[in-house]
C-alpha cells in the first residue's frame, strides 16, 4: 500500500525468482568432508611412498573444490521479483553484491515477448514499455520460464482489461 494512496491495490501476481541450488549448506558441508578426507588419506599413502609432491597437489584439488563451491553459492544471492497490480507492474532485481535495480512501468503498456524453441521451450522472457526491454529469469530453465510467461501473460491481460 502506498503512503499517497490509502486504497491498496489488487495483487494479480507476486513472483520471487532465484537462482536453484541443489546443494544446500549441510550437503555442501558434507561434500567437503567426504572429499577432504579420501584426498587426505590418499595424500597420505602417497606421501609414504615417497611422492610427497602428490599430498601438496590434492589439498590445492580441495581447496580449488572448496572455492568453486563458495563462488556457486555467492552467486545465488542474486533474485528477481515481480508485482503485478491492475495499474502497475514493478520489476526489481538485486545482484550478488546486493545493488539493486527497479522499474515500475504501466501493465497496460507491456509487451511481454517470449523467445521459444522446438527442443528446450521458452528460452527468453522480456518485458518491453517505450522500446526499452528488460530480460526476466534468465538463470531460469525452460520450463520454469513457460510456468513463468504463462502466468506473467494472464496477470497483464487482467490488468488490460
Amino acid at each position: 500500500m502506498d503512503a499517497s494512496n490509502p486504497i491498496p491495490e489488487q495483487t494479480l501476481l507476486f513472483e520471487r525468482l532465484a537462482p536453484h541450488r541443489s546443494l544446500n549448506a549441510s550437503g555442501f558441508m558434507l561434500v567437503m568432508l567426504l572429499l577432504g578426507g579420501l584426498s587426505f588419506v590418499l595424500g597420505v599413502s602417497f606421501l609414504m611412498m615417497g611422492a610427497w609432491p602428490v599430498f601438496g597437489f590434492l589439498g590445492l584439488d580441495v581447496f580449488l573444490v572448496w572455492l568453486a563451491f563458495r563462488l556457486n553459492n555467492r552467486s545465488a544471492r542474486a533474485f528477481e521479483e515481480i508485482l503485478v497490480t491492475p495499474v502497475r507492474l514493478v520489476w526489481r532485481r538485486v545482484s550478488v553484491y546486493g545493488e539493486a535495480r527497479e522499474d515500475t512501468m504501466n501493465p497496460r503498456w507491456v509487451r511481454l515477448e517470449t523467445t521459444s524453441d522446438e527442443v528446450s521451450g521458452t528460452t527468453r522472457i522480456a518485458l518491453t514499455e517505450r522500446r526499452i526491454t528488460r530480460v526476466i529469469g534468465a538463470f531460469l530453465p525452460p520450463a520454469r520460464k513457460e510456468k513463468l510467461a504463462k502466468s506473467l501473460a494472464a496477470a497483464l491481460a487482467t490488468a488490460k482489461r
